[in-house]
């Protein structure tokens, strides 16, 4: 027997064991999405916040493997790994950061969208805004004749943004343990934006207010780049996150310095320190972190502040260039107590990985404190995303695929939001006759009101009705019986309006699919013409 036949059989048998969700085509009206698989080990609890999970998973393996999302996009999924709405094709390129946010008193998708750099851990583009439609709304980008970073897209008041931005300049490192042809460095550079004219409003330079002195990572042996050109720039500080609180001043996340600074908001000078080589506060157990992401502000009362972060106590390049350092056995997400009168910070809560999980991350990750008191922690390049009580317990936890398509998965951020989805585009449909039934499959990328699926036949004079059914998830089949011609659907809220109403699908005919999966070994040696 051929190899190439024995790998299809191989395959064939461990299809017909499988539901069709974990076939590798899993929609028949969008056999066009292939969106990763969620792979729960911790089933959501009823004390979960509402909302769906908002994440951008990609592969840390280059294009040709095969490892990984094989569509890397931003996508809206349930608690349950139902797809509510894959992005990939409405976000072009690499995206990540990928959220819901509020703009002119309305709810809008944002993300980073360009170029990724996975050895240096960079990506160049700009930040995109959807409505509620899926349609592009506005494109942002960074100003003063600079190119946004992916790090940081976080949005104001519903006004301006905040953005970061790495820029190679020439310096003279021999301070620093440099050479004649070692001169570049990163100036990590932020940067708060005017959402509708694009005009910046403030922009911080790391050069202008933090000495390389404070990096963690030296020059030499050029973990954090080696300084020979523009493109390998020595990115001492490694600005990665930035928030902005009510009295106007400045959270940033230095990763490569394993530090975080407040900054003023009119001055820019640096209110205080924590962590890093010359910390402010004294750290009590478990305070300290380094290589961290995506610090944020919490609460802020008199002589006091609650701020929260993700602790990777890991560095690593996304492609798996150069080694690995470890400060800390594992990753945590944490919420700090900071007292500015006796200059102490404390642990509030600390969420290590769940029992029986070794989490690591080398790169990315974030801390999201939801409505309910919860916390999601997603894992980074570990890819993975948890939900806790405000405890510690796990409540819900997740990786972004399994088998082969799980190895190399990544996720930058990873969020909870509810969110309102109205496609402009209309619902899919498609009719396949199996034996003396035809099922009629329906979907509707990035709809979240269909609560019922209405089906007729339609004829020259009259339409008629044929039944109807509960959405059951991402897609829903209805079975008719064998015969019936020419099929639409209409999408039916809650109220019992028609939202929308497909085409009329033509019906096609496939002898061998016939079980309730549509996998049997006829189908599958004769792949369906839909």
């Amino acid at each position: 027997m051929k190899p190439i036949q024995k790998t299809w059989d191989r395959l064939l048998v461990s299809a017909l064991c499988l539901p069709l969700a974990a076939a590798d085509w899993q929609f028949r009206s969008r056999p066009d999405l292939a969106p990763p698989r969620l792979n729960i080990s911790i089933p959501a609890a009823p004390s979960v916040e509402t909302g769906y999970l908002f994440i951008a998973p990609f592969s840390s393996f280059g294009d040709s493997n095969s490892h990984g999302p094989r569509q890397a996009a931003p996508y809206i999924f349930r608690d349950d790994g139902d797809l509510v709405w894959s992005g990939y094709g409405y976000y072009s390129i690499w995206a990540t950061n990928f959220q819901k946010s509020r703009w002119n008193g309305k709810d809008v998708l944002i993300s980073f969208e360009g170029d990724h750099n996975p050895g240096y851990g960079h990506g160049h583009g700009h930040a995109t805004f959807l409505d509620q439609q899926y349609e592009t709304i506005r494109e942002l980008r960074a100003g003063n004749h600079k190119l946004m970073d992916k790090h940081e897209f976080e949005v104001v008041d519903e006004t301006t943004a905040l953005i970061q931005v790495y820029q190679p300049v020439v310096r003279d490192l021999r301070r620093w343990g440099g050479n004649n042809q070692q001169q570049w460095i990163v100036d990590a550079i932020f940067q708060e934006l005017d959402i509708q004219t694009g005009k910046v409003v403030f922009e911080w330079s790391s050069l202008e207010h933090v000495s390389p002195d404070e990096a963690i990572l030296p020059l030499n042996p050029g973990q954090a780049g080696s300084g020979f050109n523009s493109s390998d720039a020595w990115d001492y500080f490694h600005i990665n996150s930035v928030d902005k609180d009510s009295d106007g001043n400045y959270l940033i996340s230095a990763r490569d310095a394993c530090s975080i600074h407040k900054v003023n908001g009119t001055s820019g000078e640096i209110i205080w320190r924590l962590a890093g080589k010359r910390s402010d506060f004294e750290l009590g157990p478990n305070v300290d972190f380094c290589f961290q992401h995506h610090a944020r502000f919490v609460s802020q009362e008199e002589d006091e502040e609650i701020i929260s972060l993700y602790d990777n106590s890991a560095h690593g390049t996304e492609d798996g260039r150069g080694h690995e350092v470890h400060t800390h056995p594992f990753s945590q997400g944490k919420i700090l107590r900071l007292n500015t009168k006796n200059w102490t910070a404390t642990v509030v809560q600390a969420f290590a990985p769940p029992e029986g999980y070794n989490l690591l991350s080398k790169s990315q990750g974030s801390t999201q404190l939801l409505p309910n008191g919860n916390v999601i922690v997603n894992w980074g390049s570990s890819g993975a995303l948890t939900e806790y009580l405000p405890n510690g317990t796990a409540i819900f936890h997740t990786s972004f695929g399994s088998g082969f398509l799980g190895l190399g998965v990544q996720n930058y951020r990873g969020y909870r939001f509810n969110w309102t989805g109205f496609p402009n585009e209309e619902p899919a449909i498609v009719a396949i006759q199996a034996g003396a039934k035809t099922g009629v499959y329906v979907s509707w990328n990035g709809d979240t009101e269909t609560k019922t699926w209405r089906f007729f036949q339609t004829g020259d004079d009259a339409d008629r009705y044929l039944g109807e059914t509960p959405r059951t998830g991402f897609e829903t089949v209805f079975w008719v019986p064998a015969g019936i011609q020419n099929i639409k659907a209409e999408a039916i809220g809650a109220d019992g309006n028609v939202l929308r109403t497909t085409e009329e699908a033509t019906v096609e005919y496939d002898g061998h699919f016939e079980n309730s999966y549509g996998l049997t070994q006829g189908s599958l040696q004769k792949p369906l013409a839909v």
